[in-house]
């Protein structure tokens, strides 16, 4: 008797499990959608939809070819730049102009401590003079022994050392008139003008400072010379010519210019395997040697599929779009985008076909991006 109520717990424990076992797998399946029409993946059911009203607005998925662009840093560089340096050595007296200050040709930068200089003028006058002074005395006793020579008064051996002091005169006059256009010339340099209209980069010396030859005192360069000097990898620079027009992007000014290539250096960096490519940028006010920008180099074309944002709505996380049908039927779709385009217009990556019309709707719900165009 035990043992068959032993044997009638064992059976209802197992049915028991059994039925808990069924019951977890229906409700598996229930969660599943195994119980639900199944719709194909990228499409929702448009049964249900109802054929639109005569009034409903719609738009064609078209094609858009857009060209693709490689973003190459770079940096401004002038093509003209000089560096103002003095010709003597001599104190700084006066600094006239500071760092980003234009000037014109001609225009006064720096004024050196003449004092030296007039000095040594002064005493290269009075060697002139004396010179001057020497050299008539000696013509004056040249012109007085001449005639005594042919009346024998005196040998030929003193005319001809009248004759040579005259010469010794005269050579050290020209040397006296030399020396003093010379130091002339040396003061003239201690008012240093600048060689070329352009812009003051920096001033390298200070008032009180020695002024010496060949030192720079300061650096000018010329903004219309301005040019974007990029690294550009040799597979793209092969396609680069002479006079290319290209754009740059300039990210301190939120802004693109045009560009022209310039020069293309005719040699490959080792390490790096890219020629050194220069631009030539158009002349503004805003663009300042040492800035960085970014030259698009293209690299080629690819087609895009353009979408009316008015078409686009989302629901969580998931975008649709309402596809019209020759037949009148409507069929909601699930669709994949990509990056906005042209105002109003976003990339379609998956979803739709070219030529499938689109509903618009009253009011967009599409996500607001802040992309920037992708075609």
């Amino acid at each position: 008797m035990s043992r068959l109520k032993l044997l009638s717990g064992v059976w209802k424990t197992v049915i028991m499990l059994a039925v808990g076992v069924l019951v977890m797998v229906v409700v598996i399946a229930w969660l599943a959608g195994l119980f639900y029409q199944k719709i194909p993946p990228g499409e929702a059911a448009a049964a249900d939809q109802p054929a639109p009203a005569a009034d409903r607005r719609w738009d064609q998925v078209h094609k858009v070819r857009k060209v693709y662009y490689e973003e190459i840093v770079g940096t401004l560089k002038a093509a003209s730049r000089t560096e103002v340096a003095s010709r003597v050595l001599a104190p700084i007296e006066k600094i006239y102009v500071s760092a980003g200050q234009t000037v014109r040709e001609g225009d006064k930068l720096i004024e050196l401590d003449r004092r030296a200089l007039e000095t040594q003028l002064s005493q290269a006058k009075a060697r002139l003079v004396a010179a001057e002074a020497d050299l008539k005395n000696a013509e004056a006793d040249l012109r007085r022994l001449e005639p005594l020579v042919e009346k024998q008064a005196i040998s030929q051996q003193e005319l001809d050392k009248a004759r040579t002091r005259r010469e010794v005169a005269l050579a050290q006059l020209q040397h006296a008139q030399q020396a003093e256009a010379e130091v002339r010339v040396m003061l003239s340099y201690a008012t240093i003008t600048a060689p070329k209209a352009g812009m003051v980069v920096d001033t390298l010396a200070k008032e009180g400072d020695m002024a010496r030859p060949g030192v720079p005192l300061l650096v000018l360069y010329d903004p219309a010379s301005l040019r974007l000097e990029v690294p550009v990898p040799e597979h793209l620079a092969v396609r680069l010519k002479k006079g290319q027009t290209l754009s740059v992007r300039i990210d301190a000014l939120q802004k693109e210019v045009e560009s022209v290539v310039d020069e293309i250096v005719p040699q490959a960096e080792l390490a790096s395997r890219s020629f050194l490519v220069k631009v030539r940028l158009p002349r503004s006010e805003e663009l300042f040697e040492g800035m960085s920008g970014r030259l698009l180099v293209p690299t080629g074309e690819r087609d895009h599929l353009c979408l009316n944002m008015q078409a686009l709505y989302r629901i969580g996380q998931l975008e649709f779009v309402d596809v019209l049908h020759e037949d009148g039927r409507v069929e909601r779709r699930f669709v994949k985008t990509g990056r906005i385009g042209m105002p109003g217009r976003i990339e379609v990556l998956s979803g739709l076909r070219e030529g499938e019309k689109v509903l618009l709707r009253a009011t967009s719900t599409a996500p607001s991006t802040t992309l920037e165009p992708a075609f």
